[in-house]
């Protein structure tokens, strides 16, 4: 029969969620990142958690004093006034003879004694979880790589004896040395801060696995956060969707009904040619069925977006007043887009919302933090994961060509879509006008007719089929003869 393992919590919820539950008892984890990605403030939590929970924390520091930590974790809101600390600094009164432990004089000390006095530390304070900040303070002082090695395995093994639990510190300089204490580690959490914002990653952790993959990291007045990356759960259930009209009978006529809840629907065109008039109609229309749905917007503050939809009679400010949907404005890079789907996961679990809007594909891409190649794959896991929920989601996507169709959409991640509602302008007898029509829908059955878009003061006109021209979707309409050809 295999020993269960035992771990203990973070402190921050999102990290121990990407570690199956948290650190294991016992064993010591290495934070690795440079200046001022966070690693002592994720250190530092650790320990205040374990004070939260009656355990004994000792801090084994070196490059700052005592006061200084603890005025640090004051100004970020964290309370250490009850830790243990142990300065090893090189102004450090710990080994002076009037020092709370009294390890061992400084005149005699030799550096193959250094690891052997932290372990009588550590035996006289009984501490549940230990930082060491940083680790390198011990490599330093061995004579030799091969020496520090076997001074960390007799410490882990010393650790695992006793059940305490170590994080250490180390910036992120590759090396033989570096090589070797991420070896010895039984877990390793990497910290990044760049042009693409703040990421976390846990590369590694021994017994019971991690979540894989670089994830969301902010540093706030709130504290360390972290978004793990979402990856939606198949879903096996069956198919039965309830239809989303938008209450334009043309329109849904159009869609064979409306659009239907578990699915995406990908509202494409040129700018100013209707996409967010559109994909408002079915909010306003979602609103008025109790539906509680959101847009979040990229590209357009909520003042001026609820002006013009109020100017085209969509009531979306009265329905915002009472409660009946809601607006969310996404300030550019403020967060990561696992926070945003973070965020969207709440209002799904809190508000039972099914329905939401995105607007836009290309504005969600320059706004969140992280690597542009990657933030289509974001976008396709909370996508995936608000079908798997029974939403209907709406992504209004800018295509560049002002007519035509040279493809149905500007995202590499249109495939998601099982609907498709195309606009554009066209010129038929030298007037500029629009057209709107459906490209497909996997859920049923539509119109293969493209139809006369129009928005006037009191909303959207959807008018007849735009017979009699053939070439609209090439941006060379032509007259159909009388066989329609």
């Amino acid at each position: 029969m295999g020993t269960t393992l035992q771990t203990i919590k973070t402190g921050v919820g999102g990290l121990d969620k990407i570690l199956n539950g948290g650190l294991v008892i016992g064993r010591l984890y290495l934070v690795v990142g440079r200046p001022g990605t966070g690693k002592t403030l994720l250190g530092m939590k650790f320990l205040e958690t374990g004070l939260e929970n009656d355990e004994t924390v000792l801090f084994v520091h070196g490059e700052e004093s005592e006061d200084e930590i603890l005025a640090n974790a004051s100004s970020l809101g964290l309370d250490l006034s009850n830790a243990e600390f142990l300065d090893l600094g090189p102004d450090s009164d710990f080994f002076e003879s009037d020092s709370t432990y009294d390890l061992v004089d400084t005149k005699v000390v030799e550096s193959e004694h250094f690891i052997a006095e932290i372990r009588a530390a550590i035996e006289g304070i009984n501490p549940d979880r230990v930082l060491l900040d940083p680790i390198s303070q011990l490599q330093y002082i061995e004579p030799s790589e091969y020496q520090f090695r076997k001074r960390l395995i007799s410490f882990m093994r010393f650790l695992k004896g006793r059940e305490t639990t170590v994080i250490a510190t180390k910036t992120d300089e590759p090396s033989r040395a570096d090589d070797e204490v991420r070896s010895l580690s039984d877990g390793i959490v990497e910290l990044e801060r760049g042009v693409d914002g703040r990421r976390i990653a846990v590369p590694k952790h021994r017994g019971i696995g991690q979540q894989d993959g670089s994830h969301g990291l902010e540093i706030r007045s709130s504290g360390f956060e972290v978004y793990p990356s979402l990856v939606p759960e198949h879903n096996y259930r069956e198919f039965d969707p309830e239809q989303t009209p938008s209450g334009i009978e043309a329109l849904d006529t159009l869609l064979g009904g409306g659009l239907e809840r578990g699915t995406a629907t990908f509202i494409t065109g040129p700018t100013g040619v209707g996409k967010t008039t559109t994909g408002t109609q079915f909010l306003s229309a979602a609103a008025e069925r109790g539906a509680n749905p959101v847009a979040y917007l990229f590209e357009e503050s909520p003042k001026t977006y609820m002006h013009r939809s109020d100017a085209l009679g969509v009531p979306i400010s009265a329905q915002q007043e009472r409660g009946a949907l809601s607006i969310e404005a996404i300030e550019p890079l403020s967060m990561s887009a696992e926070e945003f789907a973070q965020r969207v996961m709440t209002r799904i679990d809190t508000d039972d919302t099914d329905l939401i809007m995105i607007d836009g594909v290309d504005g969600y891409k320059v706004s969140m933090q992280g690597k542009t190649d990657e933030l289509g794959q974001k976008l396709h896991a909370l996508i995936r994961y608000l079908k798997n929920r029974d939403v209907a989601v709406l992504l209004l996507d800018a295509t560049d060509q002002v007519s035509g169709m040279p493809s149905a959409s500007s995202a590499n991640i249109s495939y998601i879509a099982d609907t498709i509602i195309y606009l554009n302008y066209v010129e038929i007898d030298g007037e500029l006008r629009k057209g709107i029509g459906v490209l497909k829908k996997r859920a049923g059955n539509f119109e293969r007719s493209l139809r006369e878009f129009t928005i006037t003061p009191n909303g959207i006109d959807v008018g007849e089929p735009l017979t009699g021209v053939r070439g609209i979707l090439e941006g060379i309409p032509q007259k159909s003869d009388s066989t329609g050809r």
